[in-house]
């Protein structure tokens, strides 16, 4: 598919998100709060494809956070069995399309079937090159942060060794370029210790609308705003020189 003329210009190379809204989504259908997270699954899906063919590489999302567990009982077990039926319905689909999948978050709280699930996936989309796609599951920030800080201890390192590069090297998305374009949906206008080292200079960008109904046509206009910001990375844009004689 080419790309929208609402995305012309600069395409970012890594988006994040937030995957926000599913639980008011079934809410205004009346409908139990997983039948919501089961339409984002599906919306996932589609997100995924048309990002790819904006040429966007690298899509990382929100699936579930370390404060997700504080939720009600019943809920967090049906997010868990969700994760299990969608790789067993989707992955082939996936891998066949060209996505490479890498969860990233820790596993230590999670089940033996869902890390096998997990491995499963990564495993048989390695070689996939059309769009890296990372879950961040059971994944917070400054946990990310935490976990990257014991890594450098346990390398051995010395303080005056530990540094942003070292640092960053052992966060889990080392293995990508820091996002460009961090979009959240549903309403909410914050980051939710979302990678918060990996975002500093990333462009923010908020949409109302909620997960299950984010389309292409809420994917360009984020792409769109994107492509109009100046990113400067800290430093100052000087205007262009004025030719002498003008």
């Amino acid at each position: 598919m080419p790309v929208s003329n609402a995305v012309q210009g600069a395409v970012p190379r890594h988006v994040a998100i937030v995957m926000d809204g599913n639980g008011r989504w079934a809410n205004k259908r009346f409908m139990p709060r997983f039948f919501g997270h089961e339409q984002g699954m599906e919306t996932l899906l589609r997100v995924i494809d048309t990002f790819a063919d904006r040429g966007v590489e690298y899509l990382t999302v929100f699936a579930f956070s370390s404060e997700n567990w504080k939720r009600p009982g019943e809920e967090v077990s049906g997010l868990m069995n969700l994760v299990l039926i969608g790789v067993s319905k989707y992955l082939r689909k996936l891998a066949a399309e060209g996505v490479r999948i890498r969860i990233v978050g820790d596993r230590c709280g999670v089940s033996d079937k869902l890390r096998a699930a997990w491995d499963e996936a990564e495993r048989l989309t390695a070689r996939n090159t059309r769009i890296n796609l990372s879950v961040a599951f059971n994944y917070g920030g400054r946990w990310d942060v935490v976990q990257a800080c014991r890594r450098a201890v346990a390398d051995g390192l010395q303080p005056e060794q530990i540094d942003e590069q070292a640092l960053a090297r052992r966060m889990a998305l080392a293995f990508a370029p820091d996002p460009d374009l961090f979009i959240r949906t549903g309403g909410e206008m914050r980051v939710s210790n979302f990678l918060l080292w990996q975002t500093a200079y990333a462009e923010l960008y908020f949409s109302d609308c909620l997960w299950p109904d984010f389309g292409a046509t809420e994917i360009d206009a984020a792409l769109a705003a994107y492509a109009r910001r100046d990113r400067r990375f800290g430093g100052v844009r000087h205007p262009e020189p004025v030719p002498q004689g003008a």
